[in-house]
């Protein structure tokens, strides 16, 4: 797994039920599930299923929406099938990305660090929209 590639990492998907969607993924699909445990019990916001070693699907609950703050009425997306596509980029194309954007008068998020995703931790994340209000997270990870 090379971490310095332009590729998707998550995608987030809005689900009536994480653990019947990750039931689902896992049993009609057979792919992996992750966290489920840890979210039955409390612990984590939500389950992942493990597309391959390099991306994963997040189950949002419709409940999570209220959290969804990184960019104004992001919390509106709740409902739609889709929450966010996470772009993976190396950090020179991260910086660049971003430069560009606010070149273009594209309004970004804050920058984020730590959010876990399909290779572990990222080193800095943001959000922004693209022409048709989908939402996108750009990450790196550290070398």
């Amino acid at each position: 797994m090379t971490k310095n590639t332009t590729r998707f990492d998550h995608v987030v998907l809005w689900v009536a039920d994480p653990v019947a969607a990750a039931a689902f993924y896992e049993k009609a699909v057979g792919l992996e599930t992750i966290r489920v445990a840890e979210f039955t019990e409390g612990k984590v916001a939500f389950p992942s299923i493990r597309v391959n070693e390099e991306t994963i699907l997040d189950l949002a609950p419709h409940s999570f929406a209220p959290r969804m703050k990184m960019l104004p009425g992001s919390a509106d997306s709740a409902g739609h099938p889709v929450n966010h596509v996470c772009l993976s980029l190396p950090v020179d194309a991260f910086d660049a990305l971003r430069a560009r954007l606010e070149d273009h008068g594209v309004p970004v998020s804050d920058i984020d660090t730590g959010l876990s995703g399909a290779r572990g931790n990222a080193a800095r994340s943001f959000y922004f929209r693209d022409l048709d209000g989908n939402v996108f997270e750009a990450r790196h990870y550290d070398d």
